[in-house]
């Protein structure tokens, strides 16, 4: 009777122990993080220049594609292409940027430190093409919002700034206002600066190494 009893303790917790493997081994498959990411953005852009020196006086349609490549999840290195108008004026841009976010990115909802939905912060540098490929340098910085609504699939929302600081004083195509102040382009500040406001989905793959979800490495 002792035997028996011991024996069905012993199979209960050997049941006990496969459920647990399987349960820890599903969490760990499920905390491969994808490094890589693909979407596309759409949107508004403004211009602020010579012929629109007020922010949204200069409203356009925006749209783009992006990639992304994290490092962890909290940084990432971002490509961005977008497209917008200057007064009517045709303006590409296509950036670089550092991405930071403010909390640790992700779906393991076994994790309290990883959220599906942080802010973050972007710093780059970018060119701008425009007046029949004209080039101009800028600075780009954005904040944005990300929500991770399914397994490899985002939501993001961004505001970005362009500051251009070499030859982008003639994004809206009338060099005849290109020198209102007669700063003939001595000084930075005298370029024009753009702005979009988007809304994209983007798209996970790439998976990488496991995550330790054990670990004090914030």
């Amino acid at each position: 009777m002792l035997l028996k009893r011991m024996s069905n303790r012993l199979s209960q917790l050997g049941i006990l122990t496969l459920i647990a493997w399987c349960y820890t081994g599903v969490s760990f498959a499920d905390n491969r993080m994808y490094h890589c990411e693909i979407g596309v953005q759409g949107g508004m852009g403004y211009y602020v220049g010579e012929l629109a020196p007020h922010v949204f006086q200069s409203v356009s349609g925006a749209y783009g594609a992006q990639f992304r490549y994290k490092f962890d999840q909290r940084w990432a290195l971002q490509a961005k292409i977008q497209h917008q108008r200057a007064c009517g004026n045709p303006l590409w841009a296509l950036d670089a940027n550092a991405e930071y976010n403010f909390f640790r990115f992700g779906s393991q909802s076994h994790d309290y430190r990883v959220k599906q939905i942080t802010p973050y912060i972007s710093i780059g540098v970018g060119v701008g093409a425009y007046n029949d490929w004209k080039v101009g340098v800028y600075l780009p910085v954005g904040v944005g919002l990300k929500w991770k609504f399914a397994d490899r699939w985002q939501l993001q929302a961004a505001w970005q700034h362009n500051v251009y600081v070499y030859n982008g004083d003639s994004l809206e195509g009338l060099p005849e206002y290109n020198n209102t102040h007669n700063l003939n382009g001595s000084n930075i500040m005298n370029n024009d600066v753009t702005s979009t406001i988007t809304l994209g989905i983007v798209f996970e793959f790439g998976k990488g190494a496991k995550i330790c979800s054990f670990c004090r490495n914030d």
